[in-house]
Protein backbone atom coordinates (compact mmCIF):
# COMPACT_ATOMS: atom_id res chain seq x y z
CA UNK A 1 0.00 0.00 0.00
CA UNK A 2 1.16 3.54 -0.76
CA UNK A 3 2.68 5.03 2.43
CA UNK A 4 0.63 8.18 1.88
CA UNK A 5 -2.59 6.17 1.85
CA UNK A 6 -1.42 4.26 4.91
CA UNK A 7 -0.85 7.53 6.73
CA UNK A 8 -4.23 8.84 5.58
CA UNK A 9 -5.93 5.75 7.01
CA UNK A 10 -4.14 6.26 10.32
CA UNK A 11 -5.25 9.90 10.42
CA UNK A 12 -8.81 8.97 9.40
CA UNK A 13 -9.15 6.46 12.21
CA UNK A 14 -7.47 8.82 14.67
CA UNK A 15 -10.11 11.47 13.89
CA UNK A 16 -12.78 8.83 14.47
CA UNK A 17 -11.25 7.94 17.83
CA UNK A 18 -11.20 11.60 18.85
CA UNK A 19 -14.85 12.06 17.86
CA UNK A 20 -15.94 9.02 19.84
CA UNK A 21 -13.79 10.14 22.76
CA UNK A 22 -15.68 13.46 22.66
CA UNK A 23 -18.92 11.48 23.02
CA UNK A 24 -17.87 10.66 26.57
CA UNK A 25 -18.29 14.34 27.38
CA UNK A 26 -21.80 13.90 26.03
CA UNK A 27 -22.42 10.95 28.33
CA UNK A 28 -21.16 13.03 31.25
CA UNK A 29 -23.32 16.09 30.62
CA UNK A 30 -26.39 14.04 29.76
CA UNK A 31 -26.07 12.52 33.23
CA UNK A 32 -25.22 15.86 34.88
CA UNK A 33 -28.37 17.41 33.45
CA UNK A 34 -30.57 14.50 34.52
CA UNK A 35 -29.44 13.79 38.08
CA UNK A 36 -30.09 16.07 41.03
CA UNK A 37 -27.61 18.84 41.91
CA UNK A 38 -26.21 16.83 44.82
CA UNK A 39 -24.95 14.15 42.38
CA UNK A 40 -23.53 16.22 39.52
CA UNK A 41 -19.86 16.13 40.53
CA UNK A 42 -20.07 12.36 40.92
CA UNK A 43 -21.49 12.04 37.40
CA UNK A 44 -18.56 13.95 35.92
CA UNK A 45 -15.95 12.03 37.90
CA UNK A 46 -17.48 8.62 37.15
CA UNK A 47 -17.42 9.03 33.38
CA UNK A 48 -13.81 10.20 33.31
CA UNK A 49 -12.51 7.58 35.75
CA UNK A 50 -14.50 4.84 33.98
CA UNK A 51 -12.84 5.88 30.72
CA UNK A 52 -9.37 5.60 32.27
CA UNK A 53 -10.07 2.21 33.86
CA UNK A 54 -11.64 0.95 30.64
CA UNK A 55 -8.66 1.99 28.54
CA UNK A 56 -6.11 0.37 30.85
CA UNK A 57 -8.07 -2.89 31.17
CA UNK A 58 -8.75 -3.00 27.45
CA UNK A 59 -5.06 -2.36 26.67
CA UNK A 60 -3.71 -5.15 28.87
CA UNK A 61 -6.53 -7.72 28.67
CA UNK A 62 -9.63 -6.86 26.66
CA UNK A 63 -8.06 -6.14 23.27
CA UNK A 64 -6.08 -9.36 23.49
CA UNK A 65 -9.26 -11.36 24.24
CA UNK A 66 -11.11 -9.76 21.33
CA UNK A 67 -8.36 -9.65 18.69
CA UNK A 68 -5.43 -11.69 19.98
CA UNK A 69 -3.07 -8.67 19.94
CA UNK A 70 -0.83 -7.58 22.82
CA UNK A 71 1.22 -4.40 22.76
CA UNK A 72 3.91 -5.52 25.21
CA UNK A 73 6.73 -5.14 22.69
CA UNK A 74 9.21 -2.33 22.11
CA UNK A 75 7.90 0.97 20.71
CA UNK A 76 9.61 0.50 17.34
CA UNK A 77 7.81 -2.79 16.76
CA UNK A 78 4.34 -1.70 17.78
CA UNK A 79 4.54 1.58 15.87
CA UNK A 80 5.09 -0.19 12.57
CA UNK A 81 8.52 -1.82 12.30
CA UNK A 82 6.94 -5.20 12.95
CA UNK A 83 4.40 -6.03 10.17
CA UNK A 84 2.25 -7.84 12.73
CA UNK A 85 1.25 -4.44 14.12
CA UNK A 86 0.51 -2.83 10.70
CA UNK A 87 2.43 0.08 9.13
CA UNK A 88 2.67 3.54 10.67
CA UNK A 89 1.02 2.62 13.95
CA UNK A 90 -2.30 1.58 12.42
CA UNK A 91 -2.75 -1.15 15.05
CA UNK A 92 -2.27 1.41 17.80
CA UNK A 93 -4.79 3.89 16.46
CA UNK A 94 -7.23 1.03 15.84
CA UNK A 95 -6.85 0.15 19.51
CA UNK A 96 -7.55 3.79 20.47
CA UNK A 97 -10.66 3.83 18.29
CA UNK A 98 -12.03 0.56 19.66
CA UNK A 99 -11.12 1.49 23.24
CA UNK A 100 -13.47 4.46 23.01
CA UNK A 101 -16.22 2.01 22.03
CA UNK A 102 -15.39 -0.28 24.93
CA UNK A 103 -15.44 2.62 27.39
CA UNK A 104 -18.92 3.57 26.20
CA UNK A 105 -20.33 0.49 27.97
CA UNK A 106 -19.62 1.66 31.56
CA UNK A 107 -20.66 5.19 30.52
CA UNK A 108 -24.04 3.74 29.52
CA UNK A 109 -24.34 1.79 32.78
CA UNK A 110 -23.42 4.86 34.82
CA UNK A 111 -26.63 6.63 33.82
CA UNK A 112 -28.80 3.75 34.96
CA UNK A 113 -27.31 3.37 38.44
CA UNK A 114 -26.76 7.07 39.15
CA UNK A 115 -27.33 8.70 42.55
CA UNK A 116 -27.01 5.62 44.74
CA UNK A 117 -24.04 3.45 43.66
CA UNK A 118 -20.76 3.31 45.59
CA UNK A 119 -17.78 4.55 43.64
CA UNK A 120 -15.26 1.71 44.34
CA UNK A 121 -17.88 -0.88 43.41
CA UNK A 122 -18.60 0.81 40.09
CA UNK A 123 -14.87 1.05 39.33
CA UNK A 124 -14.43 -2.67 40.00
CA UNK A 125 -17.43 -3.51 37.83
CA UNK A 126 -16.02 -1.40 35.00
CA UNK A 127 -12.74 -3.33 35.12
CA UNK A 128 -14.52 -6.69 34.92
CA UNK A 129 -16.93 -5.67 32.17
CA UNK A 130 -14.42 -3.98 29.87
CA UNK A 131 -11.55 -6.31 30.66
CA UNK A 132 -13.44 -9.60 30.20
CA UNK A 133 -17.17 -9.53 29.40
CA UNK A 134 -17.31 -6.93 26.61
CA UNK A 135 -14.33 -8.32 24.65
CA UNK A 136 -16.03 -11.72 24.48
CA UNK A 137 -19.06 -10.42 22.57
CA UNK A 138 -16.91 -7.98 20.60
CA UNK A 139 -14.57 -10.76 19.49
CA UNK A 140 -17.40 -13.06 18.43
CA UNK A 141 -19.18 -10.46 16.30
CA UNK A 142 -16.34 -8.29 15.00
CA UNK A 143 -13.49 -10.81 14.85
CA UNK A 144 -15.35 -14.12 14.31
CA UNK A 145 -13.89 -15.66 17.47
CA UNK A 146 -14.81 -19.19 18.54
CA UNK A 147 -16.29 -19.97 15.09
CA UNK A 148 -19.79 -18.87 16.16
CA UNK A 149 -20.32 -16.64 13.13
CA UNK A 150 -19.44 -19.41 10.67
CA UNK A 151 -21.11 -22.28 12.53
CA UNK A 152 -24.33 -20.79 13.86
CA UNK A 153 -25.11 -17.70 11.83
CA UNK A 154 -23.70 -18.48 8.38
CA UNK A 155 -24.06 -22.25 8.60
CA UNK A 156 -27.52 -22.48 10.17
CA UNK A 157 -29.21 -19.09 9.76
CA UNK A 158 -27.99 -18.18 6.30
CA UNK A 159 -25.78 -15.13 6.91
CA UNK A 160 -23.23 -13.83 9.36
CA UNK A 161 -24.68 -11.67 12.11
CA UNK A 162 -24.13 -8.06 11.08
CA UNK A 163 -23.51 -5.17 13.46
CA UNK A 164 -21.61 -2.52 11.55
CA UNK A 165 -21.14 0.01 14.34
CA UNK A 166 -22.42 -1.52 17.56
CA UNK A 167 -26.19 -1.52 18.03
CA UNK A 168 -25.74 -4.88 19.75
CA UNK A 169 -22.02 -5.05 20.60
CA UNK A 170 -21.99 -1.70 22.42
CA UNK A 171 -25.51 -0.42 23.01
CA UNK A 172 -27.71 -3.46 23.57
CA UNK A 173 -24.96 -5.17 25.54
CA UNK A 174 -24.39 -2.08 27.68
CA UNK A 175 -28.10 -1.43 28.18
CA UNK A 176 -28.85 -4.99 29.29
CA UNK A 177 -25.81 -5.06 31.59
CA UNK A 178 -27.23 -1.85 33.06
CA UNK A 179 -30.58 -3.54 33.65
CA UNK A 180 -28.85 -6.28 35.62
CA UNK A 181 -27.03 -3.65 37.67
CA UNK A 182 -30.23 -1.66 38.29
CA UNK A 183 -32.07 -4.76 39.49
CA UNK A 184 -29.22 -5.61 41.86
CA UNK A 185 -29.09 -2.04 43.17
CA UNK A 186 -32.78 -1.26 43.66
CA UNK A 187 -34.56 2.11 43.35
CA UNK A 188 -33.44 5.41 44.84
CA UNK A 189 -34.84 6.47 48.20
CA UNK A 190 -38.18 8.19 47.71
CA UNK A 191 -38.52 7.19 44.06
CA UNK A 192 -41.62 5.12 44.79
CA UNK A 193 -44.25 5.64 47.48
CA UNK A 194 -46.06 2.32 47.69
CA UNK A 195 -47.61 1.80 44.27
CA UNK A 196 -47.15 5.44 43.32
CA UNK A 197 -44.25 6.62 41.18
CA UNK A 198 -42.68 9.85 42.46
CA UNK A 199 -41.16 11.74 39.56
CA UNK A 200 -37.72 13.35 39.97
CA UNK A 201 -37.30 16.04 37.29
CA UNK A 202 -33.97 16.72 35.54
CA UNK A 203 -31.76 19.21 37.37
CA UNK A 204 -30.67 21.09 34.24
CA UNK A 205 -32.27 20.78 30.82
CA UNK A 206 -29.54 22.92 29.21
CA UNK A 207 -26.83 20.51 30.42
CA UNK A 208 -28.96 17.54 29.34
CA UNK A 209 -29.35 19.10 25.89
CA UNK A 210 -25.61 19.81 25.68
CA UNK A 211 -24.91 16.17 26.45
CA UNK A 212 -27.27 15.08 23.69
CA UNK A 213 -25.68 17.45 21.17
CA UNK A 214 -22.17 16.25 21.99
CA UNK A 215 -23.24 12.66 21.55
CA UNK A 216 -25.01 13.39 18.25
CA UNK A 217 -21.96 15.14 16.77
CA UNK A 218 -19.54 12.45 17.91
CA UNK A 219 -21.84 9.73 16.64
CA UNK A 220 -20.89 10.46 13.05
CA UNK A 221 -17.37 9.39 13.98
CA UNK A 222 -18.82 6.37 15.79
CA UNK A 223 -20.73 5.22 12.70
CA UNK A 224 -18.95 6.57 9.62
CA UNK A 225 -15.43 5.81 10.83
CA UNK A 226 -16.36 2.25 11.74
CA UNK A 227 -15.26 1.60 8.14
CA UNK A 228 -11.72 1.94 9.64
CA UNK A 229 -10.20 3.01 6.31
CA UNK A 230 -10.65 5.66 3.63
CA UNK A 231 -11.24 2.94 1.08
CA UNK A 232 -14.17 1.57 3.06
CA UNK A 233 -15.85 4.89 3.89
CA UNK A 234 -19.42 5.33 2.66
CA UNK A 235 -21.57 8.43 2.48
CA UNK A 236 -24.54 6.09 2.91
CA UNK A 237 -23.55 5.59 6.56
CA UNK A 238 -23.53 9.36 7.17
CA UNK A 239 -26.93 9.96 5.55
CA UNK A 240 -28.50 6.96 7.25
CA UNK A 241 -27.22 8.16 10.62
CA UNK A 242 -28.64 11.61 9.93
CA UNK A 243 -32.04 10.30 8.85
CA UNK A 244 -32.30 7.92 11.80
CA UNK A 245 -31.43 10.73 14.19
CA UNK A 246 -34.13 12.95 12.70
CA UNK A 247 -36.64 10.09 12.80
CA UNK A 248 -35.90 9.56 16.49
CA UNK A 249 -36.28 13.26 17.28
CA UNK A 250 -39.62 13.67 15.51
CA UNK A 251 -41.10 10.44 16.83
CA UNK A 252 -40.06 11.28 20.41
CA UNK A 253 -41.47 14.79 20.01
CA UNK A 254 -44.88 13.37 19.13
CA UNK A 255 -44.89 10.33 21.42
CA UNK A 256 -43.45 12.35 24.30
CA UNK A 257 -45.88 15.25 23.85
CA UNK A 258 -43.17 17.90 23.46
CA UNK A 259 -41.24 16.80 26.56
CA UNK A 260 -37.68 18.16 26.06
CA UNK A 261 -36.01 15.23 27.80
CA UNK A 262 -37.70 12.81 25.43
CA UNK A 263 -36.82 14.93 22.39
CA UNK A 264 -33.11 15.06 23.18
CA UNK A 265 -32.98 11.38 24.04
CA UNK A 266 -35.04 10.58 20.94
CA UNK A 267 -32.11 11.71 18.80
CA UNK A 268 -29.89 9.22 20.63
CA UNK A 269 -32.48 6.44 20.31
CA UNK A 270 -32.48 6.83 16.54
CA UNK A 271 -28.69 6.79 16.38
CA UNK A 272 -28.44 3.73 18.63
CA UNK A 273 -30.83 1.80 16.41
CA UNK A 274 -29.18 2.63 13.08
CA UNK A 275 -25.65 1.58 14.08
CA UNK A 276 -26.05 -2.06 13.06
CA UNK A 277 -27.33 -1.51 9.53
CA UNK A 278 -26.16 2.00 8.72
CA UNK A 279 -23.96 0.78 5.87
CA UNK A 280 -26.64 -1.27 4.08
CA UNK A 281 -30.03 0.40 4.71
CA UNK A 282 -31.78 2.81 2.39
CA UNK A 283 -32.14 6.27 4.01
CA UNK A 284 -35.93 5.82 4.18
CA UNK A 285 -35.41 2.54 6.05
CA UNK A 286 -33.01 4.33 8.39
CA UNK A 287 -35.60 7.05 9.01
CA UNK A 288 -38.25 4.46 9.88
CA UNK A 289 -35.77 2.59 12.10
CA UNK A 290 -34.93 5.77 13.98
CA UNK A 291 -38.57 6.79 14.29
CA UNK A 292 -39.53 3.41 15.73
CA UNK A 293 -36.65 3.68 18.19
CA UNK A 294 -37.88 7.10 19.34
CA UNK A 295 -41.28 5.62 20.16
CA UNK A 296 -39.73 2.56 21.84
CA UNK A 297 -37.70 4.81 24.13
CA UNK A 298 -40.57 7.09 25.14
CA UNK A 299 -43.06 4.28 25.75
CA UNK A 300 -40.74 1.81 27.43
CA UNK A 301 -39.04 4.38 29.66
CA UNK A 302 -42.43 5.31 31.07
CA UNK A 303 -43.65 1.73 31.35
CA UNK A 304 -40.48 0.47 33.03
CA UNK A 305 -40.27 3.44 35.41
CA UNK A 306 -43.91 3.87 36.37
CA UNK A 307 -45.50 0.46 35.94
CA UNK A 308 -42.62 -1.94 36.54
CA UNK A 309 -40.83 0.32 39.06
CA UNK A 310 -37.40 -0.09 37.49
CA UNK A 311 -35.52 3.00 38.66
CA UNK A 312 -33.36 3.58 35.59
CA UNK A 313 -32.33 7.20 36.09
CA UNK A 314 -31.40 8.06 32.49
CA UNK A 315 -33.54 5.36 30.88
CA UNK A 316 -30.49 3.54 29.56
CA UNK A 317 -32.22 0.15 29.33
CA UNK A 318 -34.94 1.62 27.12
CA UNK A 319 -32.52 3.83 25.17
CA UNK A 320 -29.56 1.52 24.65
CA UNK A 321 -30.85 -1.91 25.62
CA UNK A 322 -34.19 -1.96 23.79
CA UNK A 323 -33.37 0.47 20.96
CA UNK A 324 -30.10 -1.37 20.38
CA UNK A 325 -31.98 -4.67 20.29
CA UNK A 326 -34.43 -3.17 17.79
CA UNK A 327 -31.52 -1.87 15.71
CA UNK A 328 -29.97 -5.31 15.34
CA UNK A 329 -33.31 -6.74 14.20
CA UNK A 330 -34.07 -3.73 11.96
CA UNK A 331 -30.80 -4.35 10.13
CA UNK A 332 -32.22 -7.69 9.00
CA UNK A 333 -35.46 -6.04 7.86
CA UNK A 334 -34.40 -2.81 6.16
CA UNK A 335 -31.11 -4.24 4.94
CA UNK A 336 -33.04 -6.53 2.57
CA UNK A 337 -32.83 -5.66 -1.13
CA UNK A 338 -36.64 -5.87 -1.32
CA UNK A 339 -36.80 -2.82 0.96
CA UNK A 340 -34.07 -0.88 -0.82
CA UNK A 341 -31.12 -2.18 1.19
CA UNK A 342 -27.88 -3.68 -0.03
CA UNK A 343 -28.67 -7.22 1.18
CA UNK A 344 -26.32 -9.80 2.63
CA UNK A 345 -28.36 -10.22 5.81
CA UNK A 346 -31.21 -12.45 6.94
CA UNK A 347 -33.96 -11.61 9.39
CA UNK A 348 -33.47 -14.85 11.31
CA UNK A 349 -29.74 -14.28 11.76
CA UNK A 350 -30.29 -10.73 13.00
CA UNK A 351 -33.10 -11.74 15.32
CA UNK A 352 -31.19 -14.61 16.93
CA UNK A 353 -27.93 -12.65 17.18
CA UNK A 354 -29.64 -9.62 18.68
CA UNK A 355 -31.49 -11.63 21.32
CA UNK A 356 -28.36 -13.60 22.21
CA UNK A 357 -26.32 -10.39 22.53
CA UNK A 358 -28.91 -8.80 24.81
CA UNK A 359 -29.24 -11.96 26.88
CA UNK A 360 -25.48 -12.19 27.30
CA UNK A 361 -25.46 -8.59 28.52
CA UNK A 362 -28.14 -9.28 31.13
CA UNK A 363 -26.31 -12.36 32.41
CA UNK A 364 -23.05 -10.40 32.65
CA UNK A 365 -24.78 -7.52 34.43
CA UNK A 366 -26.39 -9.70 37.08
CA UNK A 367 -23.22 -11.76 37.61
CA UNK A 368 -20.75 -8.85 37.76
CA UNK A 369 -22.83 -6.61 40.00
CA UNK A 370 -23.79 -9.45 42.34
CA UNK A 371 -20.09 -10.27 42.71
CA UNK A 372 -19.13 -6.63 43.22
CA UNK A 373 -21.93 -6.20 45.74
CA UNK A 374 -20.71 -9.20 47.72
CA UNK A 375 -17.13 -7.88 47.84
CA UNK A 376 -17.50 -4.09 48.09
CA UNK A 377 -21.13 -3.36 48.80
CA UNK A 378 -22.86 -1.78 45.84
CA UNK A 379 -25.06 0.84 47.39
CA UNK A 380 -24.49 4.02 49.37
CA UNK A 381 -25.93 4.05 52.88
CA UNK A 382 -29.32 5.79 53.24
CA UNK A 383 -27.64 8.78 54.92
CA UNK A 384 -25.00 9.05 52.17
CA UNK A 385 -27.67 8.84 49.50
CA UNK A 386 -29.76 11.57 51.14
CA UNK A 387 -26.68 13.77 51.44
CA UNK A 388 -25.76 13.12 47.83
CA UNK A 389 -22.90 11.31 46.12
CA UNK A 390 -20.95 14.56 45.64
CA UNK A 391 -20.40 15.28 49.33
CA UNK A 392 -20.48 11.64 50.45
CA UNK A 393 -17.85 10.44 47.99
CA UNK A 394 -15.92 13.47 46.69
CA UNK A 395 -16.33 15.85 49.66
CA UNK A 396 -17.29 18.75 47.40
CA UNK A 397 -20.44 19.75 45.58
CA UNK A 398 -21.07 21.39 42.24
CA UNK A 399 -21.62 24.70 44.06
CA UNK A 400 -19.25 24.70 47.09
CA UNK A 401 -20.22 28.18 48.31
CA UNK A 402 -23.87 27.16 48.49
CA UNK A 403 -22.95 23.99 50.39
CA UNK A 404 -21.06 26.06 52.98
CA UNK A 405 -23.89 28.58 53.26
CA UNK A 406 -26.47 25.87 53.88
CA UNK A 407 -24.26 23.98 56.32
CA UNK A 408 -23.89 20.85 54.18
CA UNK A 409 -20.12 20.77 54.76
Amino acid sequence: MDPTLQGADVFFLLMGAILVFAMHGGFAFLEVGTVRHKNQVNALVKILVDFAISTVCYFFIGYWIAYGVMFLADAAAISGADPAFAPQGMALVKFFFLATFAAAVPAIISGGIAERARFPAQCAATALIVGIAYPLIEGVIWNSNFGIQETLFLGVLGANFKDFAGSIVVHAFGGWVALGAILCLGPRLGRYDGNRSVGIPPSSLPWLAMGSWLLCVGWFGFNVMSAQSLKGISGLVAINSLMAMCGGILAALIAGRNDPGFVHNGALAGLVAVCAGSDIMHPVGAFVTGGAAGVIFVVMFQVSSNRWKIDDVLGVWALHGLCGLWGGIACGIFGQTALGGLGGVTIQSQLVGSVLGAGFGLICGVAVYALVNAIFGLRLSPEEERRGADLSIHKIGANPEEDVRLGRV
